[in-house]
């Protein structure tokens, strides 16, 4: 026991005599540096001080990144929940569409009412979520925004410029100012030349059928 007591102090005093000893390298080392020698206690003095405010600007760096990191955490922890509790929005939806068209409850007199039902409980759902920083995204007849909306199709309207957003086939969601889902829509587009001239062709091939039509009832 002794023995190996022995042996260890042994050990740990030649690990910090090797310690030691690297440690005077490295000053030897420092104080070789050829650029060392031609500076002045002054150049040495503002070396060291710029030094020292590089570090500590790095720490402040760090400092500011670490918080901003921990700020995302606290406001976005929760961005995948959010973004699966939207389900109970798009569900609600379906429900209220699913009733509608349906034959047994259009007889129902109290399909109304049930539909309000719906409603309500959708309106408290998204106010719940705005309470929480989760906004509903207004989209319908505003222009289309690729941050904000995705075009599931195009809808021919010549009364309004394209690019119109004018059906919400799903809604959309931001969180605290970022994206939690887009709006899904329909936008608007024009015919170009060659789908007009198609319109006029057939219209015009329809016109000539009712002439001859017309014709062959009066030889008749």
């Amino acid at each position: 026991m002794k023995d190996e007591i022995k042996n260890n102090s042994e050990q740990e005093k030649t690990n910090n005599t090797s310690i030691n000893e690297e440690i005077d390298k490295s000053i030897n080392k420092e104080k070789q540096k050829p650029e060392d020698k031609n500076l002045t206690k002054d150049e040495k003095i503002k070396d060291l001080e710029e030094k020292l405010v590089r570090s500590l600007a790095e720490m402040e760096n760090q400092r500011r990144r670490f918080e901003k990191e921990k700020e995302d955490a606290f406001d976005f922890g929760g961005f995948a929940f959010a973004r699966e509790s939207l389900l109970l929005i798009d569900n609600l939806d379906r429900a209220k569409i699913s009733i509608s068209n349906n034959e047994i409850f259009k007889k129902n007199n109290e399909l109304s009412k049930i539909l309000e039902t719906f409603d309500v409980v959708q309106k408290d759902l998204i106010s719940i979520f705005k309470r929480n920083g989760i906004e509903l995204i207004n989209c319908l007849n505003k222009k289309f925004d690729p941050n904000y909306h995705q075009a599931m199709l195009e809808i021919e309207d010549e009364n309004k410029e394209p690019g119109i957003i004018v059906q919400e086939i799903q809604k959309g969601f931001t969180m605290k100012g970022r994206l939690l889902r887009p709006s899904l829509v329909g936008v608007t587009k024009k015919k170009n030349d060659n789908e007009k001239k198609d319109d006029k062709n057939s219209t015009k091939n329809e016109l000539k059928d009712n002439k001859k039509n017309e014709e062959n009832s009066e030889k008749n």
